[in-house]
């Protein structure tokens, strides 16, 4: 059984009904056809207009309305993949690093270095304490990396986290911009699972772009942000459950980063049939609203339903107040031998090759402590 995959198909019958409702949205139906030939055509590589206006709108709704988005400041990519690649070419040269919270997604060391040349240095959190990233932490890893002549040149969050299942509280957010701007240092903040925050309030959520807000209304000390430093990636992989359309977007604060990043894109656009068909579905309210709200009750009622079950065999789950994103995040140190990396590798085989569930093992994730498990 495969739960090792970050997919959301719990939504698909909303989608699969409003595509049926709207075949005028895609050039490949009799009733949209007559639109083929402006769609096949080159198209500006900003991107579609009715595309970026229908995104900037989605990404305002996931995250209650709170903030707006300048479609004129989203930039495409082929997925999130692409996103953090192009971004990590315009903010750092080879050599040069990113500091990563721990555990952190592991695609991220493929991503992020595998062409750009850059480093990752992790900052080490801890079960003790939830996971939860401290100042006093982040300004370890930072010092660390200067006695060891990394030129740190950005942080990269993932908010809501994966493998966590967790979300970073505004007060914590806040102490992290603050940290990052007097450090002169680059924000980058993955906010591919906004719309999965279900446990609670969803307006506890709190995105980079408020923070951003905040800074830019604040009547005591307005624009003390530098916000040429502060970048966000989206996509519609997890929120909407289409990661084979590779829709993934850059929104910087920066201009130079913007413009960079378009010239950029050139190699990895999202195709203008997706952005027509994307374009039609995102802009319709109706059914933007209806997804969300279904999307958050259907994803809790699957993790109350999981954990439900993990606890009556006596298996505790990292809990923090609320809860986000596709994932469970498991500890079975219990189960295992003794603490180590190899007990926790042969405990994964047994899960593997006996009970013939795919779950992710913990320090696939740069986990410091064995034991701990991310389930889908």
């Amino acid at each position: 059984i495969q739960m090792g995959l970050a997919e959301n198909q719990l939504c698909f019958d909303l989608v699969e009904n409003w595509v049926k409702n709207n075949p005028a949205s895609s050039i490949c139906t009799p009733e949209g056809s007559s639109g083929f030939k402006d769609i096949a055509i080159f198209q500006d590589y900003h991107g579609l207009p009715q595309f970026r206006n229908a995104v900037a709108n989605f990404m305002a709704k996931v995250r209650g309305d709170r903030v707006k988005f300048d479609p004129d400041r989203i930039v495409m990519a082929g997925g999130a993949t692409g996103a953090h690649e192009t971004l990590a070419f315009c903010v750092a040269n080879p050599g040069e690093a990113l500091l990563v919270p721990t555990p952190y997604y592991p695609g991220f060391d493929r991503d992020l270095r595998w062409r750009t040349g850059i480093q990752l240095v992790p900052i080490e959190c801890k079960s003790s304490n939830k996971f939860k990233l401290t100042i006093e932490d982040l300004e370890a890893a930072y010092e660390t990396a200067k006695l060891n002549n990394i030129k740190v040149k950005g942080l990269l969050l993932t908010n809501p986290s994966n493998p966590l299942g967790t979300i970073l509280d505004g007060e914590t957010l806040r102490s992290v911009v603050a940290f990052t701007n007097s450090k002169s240092i680059h924000l980058i903040c993955d906010e591919i699972y906004s719309a999965t925050v279900f446990d609670g309030d969803a307006a506890e959520y709190v995105s980079i772009a408020e923070i951003v807000d905040e800074d830019r209304n604040s009547n005591v000390a307005p624009n003390r942000l530098n916000l040429d430093l502060i970048h966000l990636v989206y996509s519609l992989s997890k929120d909407m459950g289409f990661p084979g359309f590779r829709v993934g977007i850059i929104y910087s604060y920066n201009d130079v980063v913007v413009g960079c990043a378009r010239k950029m894109s050139s190699f990895g656009l999202v195709s203008a049939q997706t952005q027509h068909l994307l374009g039609s579905m995102l802009a319709d309210d109706d059914f933007v609203g209806e997804f969300i709200a279904a999307n958050r009750r259907r994803l809790s009622e699957r993790h109350r339903r999981f954990t439900a079950g993990l606890e009556r065999v006596g298996i505790r789950c990292l809990r923090s107040g609320n809860a986000a994103g596709l994932f469970v995040w498991m500890d079975l140190r219990r189960m295992m031998k003794e603490q180590s990396v190899e007990a926790e590798t042969a405990l994964w085989k047994v899960i593997i090759d006996e009970v013939k569930l795919n779950v992710s093992p913990g320090t696939s994730f740069h986990c410091s402590e064995p034991g701990w498990f991310r389930v889908c």
